[in-house]
């Protein structure tokens, strides 16, 4: 345990920030997996509207330095091609 007043501050910010980061990740990875369930159950325009937000999420958690920017867009490469795949195929 920290002795020192700032360390004492940097120990509860840290930890404020680590549990910020977490659920901003969480809410993610949930926008991701709902996209999943949009396009297996063959709804499009859900999976459209879903699409954007999972790719606002993914940009912002790049900008945050929460997942690497090509990270984030090697994942919103996979969406779309998953959308487009789903579109090819209900046409």
């Amino acid at each position: 345990m920290p002795n020192i007043k700032q360390a004492k501050k940097r120990a509860r910010k840290s930890e404020e920030q680590r549990v910020k980061n977490q659920a901003f990740k969480s809410s993610m990875r949930t926008a991701i997996k709902e996209f999943d369930k949009k396009v297996e159950a063959d709804d499009i325009e859900g999976a459209k509207n879903v699409f954007v937000l999972a790719e606002q999420k993914l940009d912002k958690a790049a900008q945050k330095g929460l997942i690497h920017k090509n990270t984030a867009a090697r994942k919103k490469s996979q969406l779309e091609r998953k959308l487009n795949q789903a579109q090819a195929t209900a046409s």
